[in-house]
């Protein structure tokens, strides 16, 4: 064969596939969808998805499954994700800033970066909360920095794990209030954090709004404050730190959907729309409502940049919390 003979069935190969992945594209999607979920069955980023999931495969005309793969805080199902066809069969919820300081903790030796993800639509934004156990002595945030000012290190705060949202917010109001240290103590979830509180183990958790509604409803925990600026419509009564006098300590977790890096522009633009419409379905909204979970839809350059601008802010305080002495 001619190189001119081999060069035009190259072509013609060439404009024959592409014509196919458009057609493959166009008729997306023509199986079920795996959505993969980094942490166990059960948790409040597993609810959410199930629920959004079983809204939105009606309309995809496709079965949307929950694929749960937990492990290393979020690491191993992440892992996972970026490993796939970029084709939209596999796609899966990202949890910011846990997915930002696995890429930016050294120790954890990622083999993925920020850049390895496609963000399609955030579903939910859970700001961070302060709370005691209902007897707890702390009857206010400036109960709790004046303990922790006079007698610093001994203050025992809970997260839910080394470089969550939790952590960093604990760290956030350490900076923000010279002089206030609190003793860190890492557990692994919401679970054990509330189990450790009632027992007396722990005198303060840093956690998420969605976590304690029921708690708080019952009597069980105490709120101090909601680490936001404006008061949540689940907790109206508890003041924000904004209010508080404390601007800068703001935290929250949100918790959206992404696929691996580089996946069709029209297979993403599929997912947004039908995903938005399911998220703003008034089933979708009570049902998220209900667990005290906040919903917050974001979407393409908005949820890029959101992306973009907490990778920045959890990188100052992953760096920081290798330096601060974890006690």
């Amino acid at each position: 064969m001619s190189r001119f003979a081999t060069a035009t069935l190259g072509a013609a190969l060439a404009v024959a596939a592409a014509i196919a992945g458009a057609a493959a594209q166009q008729d997306y999607p023509t199986r079920p969808i795996q959505l993969m979920v980094a942490f166990p069955a059960g948790g409040s980023t597993d609810i959410a998805a199930r629920i959004v999931a079983s809204i939105a495969e009606k309309e995809l005309g496709q079965s949307i499954v929950v694929v749960n793969k937990g492990g290393a805080g979020g690491q191993v199902g992440w892992t996972d994700m970026v490993r796939q066809k970029p084709d939209g069969y596999y796609i899966g919820f990202i949890n910011l800033p846990a997915t930002n300081t696995i890429i930016l903790d050294p120790e954890r030796k990622a083999i993925f970066s920020e850049k390895d993800f496609t963000p399609i639509i955030n579903q939910v934004l859970d700001p961070g909360v302060i709370w005691v156990r209902a007897d707890s002595p702390y009857k206010t945030v400036q109960d709790l920095i004046e303990a922790a000012r006079k007698s610093p290190s001994t203050i025992r705060a809970a997260t839910t794990g080394i470089l969550g949202d939790d952590h960093l917010a604990i760290l956030m109001t350490e900076e923000a209030t010279p002089g206030a240290v609190f003793r860190i103590v890492h557990l692994e979830g919401g679970a054990a954090q509330f189990k450790e509180i009632m027992a007396g183990n722990i005198d303060v958790a840093f956690d998420n709004v969605g976590s304690i509604v029921p708690r708080v409803k019952s009597g069980e925990v105490r709120a101090l404050a909601v680490m936001d600026d404006v008061r949540s419509k689940f907790l109206p009564e508890v003041p924000t730190t904004k209010e508080l006098g404390y601007p800068t300590i703001i935290s929250n977790s949100t918790r959206g959907i992404a696929g691996p890096k580089d996946m069709p522009a029209p297979i993403v633009a599929k997912l947004r729309d039908v995903l938005k419409k399911a998220m703003e379905n008034p089933e979708h909204i009570k049902k998220l409502e209900d667990q005290g979970i906040a919903i917050k839809i974001m979407v393409g350059e908005e949820y890029a940049k959101y992306f973009a601008d907490t990778h920045a802010k959890a990188k100052k305080y992953t760096e920081w919390a290798k330096t601060r002495p974890m006690k």
